[in-house]
């Protein structure tokens, strides 16, 4: 296999196609041994999105933020801020009851994967020498996420409480707006926290470098490139949302209908987590090769080389210019 890290920047189309080439050049392996790896963080999601918002574990935390958006001010009684509620309540419920699949399935699928781009054949290494790098900057992660929504949140409070201390929210259409105006500026830094956090996930794997250092190199790596990151994530992530709703058709439309046998939903619901299984296997991939280009970028464009260092517990960055990199 090439190495992807040779490959120079790209548009999002040919990055996609870039990473299907290589995932159809070793299709059996990321079909079978990574996707078996993926397989049961892949089961986990999909059930848990179906079944959660009728468990006993999700009306606690909802009700524990509706008292939180009332206690801040928010309208609560919105519709724009119910929809926010129902969304996050179910993010974190499956977030923490799907953690240790996160931490070991996929964690184990990603690995394997990023391992298997940086020799010339896959099946060279099955030992995941990467994973504890990973494991710590997926912890690193998951600290990174709650600080943006934490600070979305903030945000969010000072915007509702200035405009209703100066204006009043009295009326439906600035309640509108202002929420409109907010969900927005959120989305935006959540879509970037996601982005960055994928990317730290690749540079740990491939630089065995794990927790905040992962990160720090990826928010440099990631500098001018986040519109490519982005257009590359979106479709990544409508196929994983199709296959969610499949999941939601298929299976669960059917199970509360009684109309198949459990037996034949089983076997259904099987192939549907492998199929979204191997489109977080092919997820990683992009990844890869995402990473590659931005190395490749950094290295044939910018006068100067960035180089994070760990030196006695303190973080150190090191720019050179390419001069003195070479």
């Amino acid at each position: 296999m090439e190495d992807y890290s040779s490959v120079p920047m790209q548009r999002t189309s040919k990055i996609i196609r870039r990473s299907i080439f290589i995932f159809l050049q070793n299709y059996e392996f990321f079909t079978t041994t990574a996707a078996f790896f993926a397989f049961p963080f892949a089961a986990s999601v999909l059930l848990l999105q179906s079944f959660i918002p009728t468990s006993s574990f999700y009306p606690v935390i909802y009700e524990r933020l509706h008292l939180l958006f009332d206690a801040a001010g928010f309208p609560s009684s919105s519709e724009f801020f119910t929809l926010v509620n129902s969304k996050i309540s179910q993010t974190i419920a499956i977030s923490f009851l799907a953690f240790p699949f996160t931490i070991s399935s996929f964690l184990f699928s990603k690995s394997l994967v990023i391992e298997s781009l940086n020799h010339s054949k896959p099946t060279q290494k099955t030992i995941f020498p990467s994973y504890f790098p990973l494991l710590l900057t997926q912890l690193c992660n998951s600290l990174v996420i709650i600080s943006a929504n934490a600070t979305c949140f903030t945000l969010l409070f000072f915007g509702f409480n200035l405009v209703d201390y100066g204006f009043g929210l009295s009326n439906p259409r600035s309640i509108l707006l202002l929420s409109a105006t907010g969900a927005v500026i959120c989305s935006i830094i959540l879509a970037n926290t996601l982005i960055i956090c994928n990317l730290a996930l690749v540079t740990s794997g491939s630089e065995k470098i794990g927790g905040y250092m992962a990160i720090l190199k990826s928010c440099v790596l990631i500098r001018g490139r986040t519109a490519t990151a982005l257009s590359l994530a979106v479709p990544l992530n409508l196929a994983l949302a199709a296959i969610e709703a499949l999941f939601q058709y298929r299976i669960v439309r059917a199970y509360y209908q009684e109309k198949t046998e459990l037996f034949c939903l089983a076997l259904e619901g099987m192939f549907i987590a492998y199929m979204y299984s191997v489109l977080l296997v092919l997820d990683t991939i992009a990844s890869c090769v995402f990473y590659g280009n931005c190395k490749t970028d950094e290295m044939g464009i910018l006068p100067y080389q960035v180089e994070i260092q760990d030196r006695d517990q303190h973080t150190v960055l090191k720019i050179q210019t390419l001069e003195e990199f070479h």
